[in-house]
């Protein structure tokens, strides 16, 4: 497992806005180049994203599903096909007059479970650090 973590001036609400907003999971997760579709009971367990990833024109189609969606925590599925599947935390409490946010990544399947663990961290953990500045800048400036 990979781990990160961000403080923020957003509160914990503000940051889960952002995350309940499927619409707007590519502006901050790092490879989603854009959303296809939402289920209308994002971020409820069992509900999907259907996203692309990758450089436009090279894209391919996949989704995200939530694994579970409770006060401040929730955890995704996420699918990259070829490179493999990945489960996601975010965990978001209060701290101070802000937020601490948490996201770790843990490789699923093959191939990217393949990936020594030392390697993965020295990709993923980078990847991860933008998807919470990403995130984080997001909720403390507003997505209406």
């Amino acid at each position: 497992m990979i781990q990160v973590e961000r403080k923020t001036s957003a509160t914990p609400a503000q940051v889960w806005s952002v995350l309940s907003n499927g619409w707007l999971y590519s502006s901050w997760v790092v490879g989603a180049s854009r959303i296809r579709n939402v289920d209308q009971e994002w971020p409820q367990s069992g509900s999907k994203i259907e996203h692309s990833v990758g450089l436009w024109p090279a894209l391919i189609d996949d989704k995200t599903e939530s694994v579970e969606s409770s006060a401040g925590l929730l955890v995704l599925s996420a699918r990259a096909l070829p490179a493999g599947t990945a489960t996601v935390r975010v965990h978001v409490e209060k701290d101070g007059n802000g937020s601490l946010v948490t996201m770790d990544e843990t490789a699923e399947s093959a191939p990217i479970r393949w990936i020594p663990d030392n390697v993965q961290r020295l990709t993923v953990a980078p990847r991860l650090e933008e998807c919470l500045k990403r995130l984080t800048m997001i909720a403390e400036n507003g997505h209406n």
